[in-house]
């Protein structure tokens, strides 16, 4: 029994530290990888459990296409371009969140400036350029 045992360490030790050299230089996984699978998995479940033939092959096709689309984010070697979408989809997600704030881009540099909500007309000033322009909130 030792010698299974043994053996199956092993084994687990090698696997572990191949998969570690393959998945060096790779971006892995994020918050958005998580919902792209999450959408995946409820796309397949949708397309069991419909009834009608088009429907069902819609979710299908569409369930293995994002699936497929978190695989190549996870395995993707441009770390840099998975982390600008990541970080893009989690200021989107933080602006559903933020019901005290408004947000804009400034017209001269598209900065991402946040302003309180309901102050009426106000001048912003753009922190990256010093761009200054009106609006409302």
């Amino acid at each position: 029994m030792n010698g299974i045992g043994g053996w199956f360490r092993q084994f687990s030790a090698k696997l572990s530290q191949a998969v570690g050299r393959f998945m060096a230089g790779r971006y892995g996984t994020d918050r958005l990888n998580m919902v792209i699978l999450g959408a995946g998995l409820v796309a397949s479940l949708l397309s069991v459990w419909c009834r009608s033939d088009l429907a069902s092959m819609i979710f299908f096709v569409l369930s293995y296409g994002l699936m497929i689309w978190a695989i190549f984010r996870s395995l993707s070697r441009q770390t840099y371009r998975r982390y600008q979408e990541n970080r893009r989809f989690l200021q989107v997600i933080g602006r559903f969140k933020d019901r005290s704030h408004r947000y804009y881009d400034c017209p001269k540099c598209r900065q991402l400036v946040r302003v309180p909500r309901g102050k009426g007309k106000i001048s912003i000033t753009c922190p990256r350029c010093g761009e200054k322009f009106v609006r409302k909130t």
